[in-house]
């Protein structure tokens, strides 16, 4: 094989990744822009803390980098994850598709400790942004988000066990929804 013809078929699957990833994009771009942008932005209206904020304490300065790290990583882990392995996207409304599901039931990877790893690393990344502002009122946003999100959970577990049947709940059995 020349290199023209190695560079035609580099360019065919560069496309094909590019084509695959724009049908996911809105969904993405949607998650960063609530859960990792807003809901974080509204946390530190309702702190009352200036801005920029940051800690005194060199200990929660820490802390709070390595929770915010931490639940990024397993977040964008799993979302890559599915979207290698369940050939989607894991941003699905209260039932109203935002973006193309997965095709397969997710039970390997981060999947098989938690049946929503994506959202335990928002909670962790969210633990990291208490810690930081350390002020009881973003705990207040927090819980409504945590509230929100088990009932979006719900909702989708729904139609999971529609979608995969019994695969789904002998899988809704054997793994715990957050732990």
């Amino acid at each position: 094989m020349n290199n023209k013809e190695k560079k035609g078929i580099f360019a065919l699957k560069f496309n094909k990744i590019c084509e695959m990833n724009r049908s996911h994009i809105f969904g993405y771009l949607l998650g960063l822009l609530i859960f990792v942008i807003g809901i974080p932005a509204l946390m530190w209206l309702v702190s009352g803390r200036p801005w920029p904020y940051v800690p005194d304490s060199v200990v929660l300065r820490i802390v709070s980098l390595i929770l915010a790290v931490c639940g990024l990583a397993l977040s964008i882990y799993s979302i890559v994850y599915m979207r290698i392995v369940g050939k989607g996207n894991p941003f699905d409304a209260y039932g109203h598709e935002v973006a193309p599901r997965t095709k397969h039931l997710m039970t390997s990877g981060p999947y098989r400790l938690c049946r929503n790893p994506m959202l335990v690393g928002i909670y962790i990344y969210d633990a990291g942004v208490l810690v930081w502002l350390w002020s009881v009122m973003p705990l207040l946003i927090v819980l409504a988000e945590v509230i929100l999100l088990t009932l979006q959970v719900r909702s989708e577990e729904k139609r999971l066990a529609q979608d995969f049947g019994q695969e789904y709940l002998d899988y809704k059995k054997r793994v715990g929804r957050y732990y």
